[in-house]
């Protein structure tokens, strides 16, 4: 039964790496769900405060990454057309995985400036500020998808271990 916890929370901690690259796909809450997997193991290897506090930071890392652009955006000099435009950008995105998503926000918040009337440097600025939005939610979702990895393996280690002595 352990094996087939292991095998199956390895499956889900590679797609949900993966899913910190590919838009559309929730990778901090697909890892997540292999440390869930592992506590059904026969020595439960993590505390109730380490999964509570590590769900926490699933989610807020995941409500993070739909805000991250938008504060880029606003960060480098948009207003509120490109804030909006960067949200439009990434919901029409979603539409056109995977590109969609990367460029969505761009040109969501470039488009929302020109249309506020700012000249064509001050939108690009903006449109730039969104896309190094999604750069740093993207890495925020890697950093806790590895973290999450780096705990799954290292406990899965010591259940297979265990099996050998």
């Amino acid at each position: 039964m352990e094996a087939a916890i292991i095998i199956i929370g390895l499956i889900l901690i590679i797609i949900g790496i993966i899913g910190c690259i590919i838009p559309g796909i929730p990778g901090p809450p697909i890892a997540f769900i292999a440390l869930i997997l592992l506590q059904f193991a026969e020595a439960t290897p993590f505390t109730w405060s380490f999964m509570l506090a590590w769900f926490s930071i699933v989610i807020v890392v995941t409500l993070l990454d739909f805000y991250v652009p938008i504060w880029g955006t606003k960060k480098f000099g948009g207003s509120k057309y490109g804030t909006y435009g960067s949200i439009v950008g990434l919901l029409l995105g979603l539409l056109i995985p995977p590109w969609g998503i990367i460029i969505g926000p761009f040109l969501g918040a470039y488009s929302g400036e020109l249309i506020a009337g700012k000249h064509n440097d001050d939108a690009l600025r903006a449109g730039f500020g969104a896309f190094v939005g999604f750069v740093a939610g993207t890495l925020m979702k890697l950093v806790v998808s590895f973290l999450i990895a780096y705990y799954f393996i290292s406990e899965s280690w010591g259940l297979i271990s265990s099996w050998f002595v």
